[in-house]
């Protein structure tokens, strides 16, 4: 009988242990504090390494550079500013979903407004690259200013449009994580 008796509370225990994986597995995602944290901490390394490039870039914009100087800096600009802005999309996205008001939506937001900054970079890329630095130097020029103008745009059209959420708890986090000043 003390076998059975050992069966049935481990079977008990295994029941119980199952009952609270899965109540821990439907449970809300961080809180409101912790997840503004962890994407601020995403965030913060990407607009340093956006700065940095953009800087590096205009340095060596303003210097006498050939057409194929200036593809090369530009492609190197445009595919760290994509690779940065894909680790902060996959940081923000590993953040999991904030347990406040309208979280989803918030968080899967800020998930978009990532992934279309880094496919902005990716085909303002491809358009630098697509242009001849072999041919007139006033021609390539013209390209480039065109393929940032539409960068520029594709940019603005990424932004996360905030006006319909509208989350006290989440803002209030923002306002109070020290990660976030």
């Amino acid at each position: 009988m003390g076998a059975r008796r050992v069966v049935s509370t481990a079977r008990t225990t295994v029941v119980l242990a199952m009952v609270a994986l899965a109540i821990a597995g439907c449970g809300a995602g961080p809180s409101p504090v912790v997840w503004a944290a962890e994407v601020c901490t995403a965030l913060r390394p990407w607009r340093a390494e956006i700065s940095t490039l953009t800087s590096s870039t205009q340095q060596q914009m303003t210097a006498q550079t050939t057409p194929a100087q200036a593809q090369e800096n530009l492609i190197r600009l445009l595919d760290g500013a994509e690779t940065a802005t894909e680790t902060a999309r996959s940081r923000v996205a590993a953040a999991g979903v904030p347990d406040a008001d309208q979280g989803e939506q918030v968080a899967s937001g800020f998930v978009a407004s990532l992934s279309a900054v880094r496919d902005a970079y990716g085909k303002a890329e491809a358009g630098i690259a697509g242009l001849d630095p072999g041919g007139p130097a006033d021609t390539f020029y013209d390209g480039v200013e065109t393929v940032l103008s539409t960068l520029t745009e594709d940019y603005q059209r990424s932004a996360l449009d905030t006006s319909s959420l509208d989350s006290a708890e989440l803002n209030r986090a923002f306002d109070e994580v020290p990660e976030c000043r």
